[in-house]
């Protein structure tokens, strides 16, 4: 700041100026964007990779996702301290009400690469939309439905008609966690963007706090059914398992918390429409690499493709007409005031 200042002209090193320079401000922010969006789009493809090899080489779901959350969590209290921060007693509360979708999203994600394919899930997902404007209907403004709109919502039903179609009857287990699994991630973003964003009802906690928070509280719930389900039971001897599966297990740790953590920052500096299109985006190549590594016997056909691009690429269009009826609310949003001038 001071280096921006008058009074430090000709003291200050050329650099240090334009550090304090509002285009060099602006270059930072488009700068920590850009680290943020890479982050999270690495960490979102190794998520669904590793989880998916995991739960294979270790398929006791509960206790798998929670030791990524603990892992987590440690890692936060060793390496973060510094940067956690809760403002009140009142805020963590408040935070607490995303637990369990946070905690359902992940168990559900599981379950679903357990019983399924990679693809079922990013498909499944790409119907988010949809619960989306269920649920946004009873907002006080909720999203204007127009053209462009229903042919994305036509387009990404056709697209998952067209994948479930040929789907191997085995994997219909993992379609009803899919189902539940995108009502879940509609109500976790919804909540952490009312949360997060600065126009809304932001919580005064850090990024660091706040995945923490989720991390801990969710820690707590899937332990809790851990026990329900009896896991512990079926839970196998450390001797049992081989050093691959040891890997996969401690690589989806690491991603896991790559992913609470890039997730929160991205949302905090993009808004909802831009983090929606890049979610998209990021599908096709979790699409390509199940497609040339991962699929095993034909699980994975031309048609479950095909229906999977289309069904994406419906998620993309209707992104973009969701930023575009923003765009035209916020343009007509000033004429109110002028309207009613007359009448004073």
């Amino acid at each position: 700041m001071a280096s921006g200042s008058p009074t430090t002209k000709g003291y200050g090193s050329p650099a240090a100026r334009f550090l304090g320079s509002p285009t060099s401000r602006g270059a930072r922010e488009a700068s920590e964007i850009f680290l943020s969006v890479g982050s999270w789009c690495m960490c979102s493809v190794g998520m669904l990779v590793f989880n998916k090899l995991a739960v294979v080489h270790f398929p006791v779901v509960c206790v798998l996702v929670a030791l990524q959350m603990g892992y987590c969590c440690l890692v936060l209290l060793c390496f973060s301290w510094k940067w956690i921060h809760f403002g009140s007693i009142k805020d963590v509360l408040r935070w607490s009400m995303v637990t369990p979708f946070f905690s359902g999203v992940l168990l559900t994600s599981m379950l679903t690469l357990k019983h399924a394919s990679i693809s079922l899930l990013v498909v499944l997902r790409c119907l988010s939309p949809i619960a989306s404007l269920m649920v946004e209907s009873f907002f006080p403004q909720p999203f204007q439905v127009n053209a462009a709109t229903l042919v994305s919502i036509f387009m990404m039903m056709v697209g998952a008609t067209l994948y479930v179609s040929t789907m191997p009857e085995e994997h219909f287990v993992g379609l009803g966690w899919a189902l539940i699994n995108m009502f879940l991630a509609v109500g976790d973003r919804l909540l952490q963007r009312l949360m997060l964003s600065k126009d809304e009802y932001p919580v005064d906690i850090s990024k660091t706090g706040v995945t923490l928070l989720n991390n801990f509280f969710g820690l707590v719930t899937v332990l809790f059914c851990a026990h329900v389900t009896h896991e512990w039971e079926t839970l196998p001897q450390l001797s049992d398992l081989r050093g691959l599966s040891v890997i996969w297990i401690f690589a989806s740790c690491i991603v896991g918390v790559g992913i609470s953590f890039t997730g929160i920052w991205c949302q905090s500096l993009i808004s909802a429409t831009s983090f929606l299109i890049l979610i998209n985006v990021n599908k096709f190549v979790i699409i390509a690499i199940e497609a040339i590594f991962m699929a095993l016997n034909g699980s994975f056909n031309g048609i479950q493709i095909m229906g999977a691009l289309i069904a994406i690429l419906g998620g993309i269009t209707y992104a973009k007409a969701q930023e575009a009826s923003e765009r035209d609310f916020m343009e007509a949003a000033p004429l109110a005031p002028k309207s009613g001038s007359p009448r004073n």
